[in-house]
């Protein structure tokens, strides 16, 4: 069973491209309708749980699967098949980016920086309309944006969240709650782990394993999927590389099939290049690991958290809290670091309307915009 769980995320691994929303689909597609896994329900408060949790949500889903297909090793199967051809690349770009010709990694990074212009507008715009659709949400977004733009620190994201999950508890929870009279479970085991880490991250360390606290805390922190990891890891390592550096592994995270969260498996080859291999692992483990363990400790009593209204209030706070956060990183660090002049507008401009048209595949865009920016290195 282990082998067969292994085998099908391996397959997903190799081909889910576009991103957190587009691995729902595969998944929904594989697990549900083909192999029957599971049924539509348990898939439904599956995929409600890990919108509630901090960390990568399609991942967890996956682990949350393999989970119920094979317990604890089957879900660190899942895992391990499901990143792996992603780890692999990202970490391969993280070694090897400079050893590049001039011409196309300059060229070609130039391309992959109005990509990653593009694909934030368009996560945007997709988690605006889904979270922000009512009066006091749009509110909330703008304003922890203007925070942000004008208070980029770890703190002032930490004190936008908590602010937004206040409001949603008090002013956004749902009119009647979903009737459950069970007891709250949990597996104790996994979340003791979970505060014992984020203990230690708190506290000073060295360079591996303050990269091990940096990534550790992300996991910790993200709520919302892939791109909102993107300001996170740019206030926690983005100032120990350059901003070409930072902006290439997220653009390039955009091209490789699996977790966007793999960016972290470049990063982590960036910033111990003594030993990348080592880095690159230390980060990916470090940055998945908060939301597996919660997943681990909190699925049994999921149901009963679930029918709270005021829990329900709190997390449509923080979602719209979210796409703020997400909107003001579409303009510091990148917009600010892609769009130059007026040509470099009208490539980004146009290449959002391509995206959103659905014409042509993520894999044809970064390929389209990489050979744009080398080609127009030579103009």
């Amino acid at each position: 069973m282990i082998t067969d769980i292994f085998r099908q995320f391996l397959v997903l691994g190799l081909i889910s491209f576009g991103g957190p929303a587009a691995h729902v689909g595969y998944f929904h597609r594989r697990f549900v309708e083909e192999l029957q896994w599971l049924d539509e329900a348990e898939f439904a408060r599956l995929l409600a749980l890990t919108q509630f949790l901090p960390g990568p949500a399609s991942s967890q889903l996956g682990f949350a699967i393999g989970r119920v297909r094979g317990g604890v090793t089957g879900a660190f199967a899942a895992f391990v098949a499901f990143t792996l051809p992603s780890f692999l690349l990202m970490a391969l770009l993280g070694i090897y980016a400079t050893s590049l010709p001039d011409w196309l990694q300059g060229g070609a990074i130039t391309g992959l920086k109005w990509l990653a212009v593009i694909v934030v507008a368009d996560a945007v715009w997709n988690m605006g309309q889904r979270f922000c659709a009512g009066g006091l949400t749009r509110t909330i977004a703008a304003l922890v944006a203007m925070q942000l733009v004008l208070w980029p620190a770890l703190a002032g994201q930490m004190l936008a969240l908590l602010v937004a999950a206040a409001i949603g508890w008090r002013w956004l929870r749902p009119d009647q709650a979903t009737p459950f009279t069970g007891k709250l479970v949990w597996r104790r085991w996994p979340l003791m782990a979970f505060a014992l880490l984020a203990i230690v991250a708190l506290l000073p360390s060295g360079r591996v394993l303050g990269l091990w606290n940096d990534f550790f805390a992300a996991g910790s922190l993200v709520f919302g999927g892939g791109h909102v990891v993107l300001p996170l890891l740019q206030e926690l390592v983005g100032p120990q590389m350059s901003p070409d550096q930072f902006l290439t592994g997220y653009a390039a995270a955009q091209a490789v099939p699996g977790p966007m969260f793999s960016l972290a498996s470049y990063l982590g080859a960036v910033l111990l290049p003594a030993s990348p291999w080592w880095g690159a692992l230390l980060a990916t483990l470090a940055i998945f690991l908060p939301g597996f363990l919660l997943v681990l400790g909190l699925m049994e009593g999921w149901q009963w958290l679930s029918s709270r209204p005021a829990l329900a209030g709190a997390v449509a706070g923080i979602n719209a809290a979210v796409v703020g956060l997400l909107l003001a990183a579409l303009y510091q660090p990148v917009f600010v670091s892609a769009v130059h002049d007026l040509w470099d507008l009208l490539i980004v401009v146009a290449g959002f309307a391509v995206l959103r048209s659905k014409a042509v595949p993520l894999w044809g865009m970064v390929l389209g915009m990489a050979a744009l920016g080398v080609v127009t290195g030579f103009l």
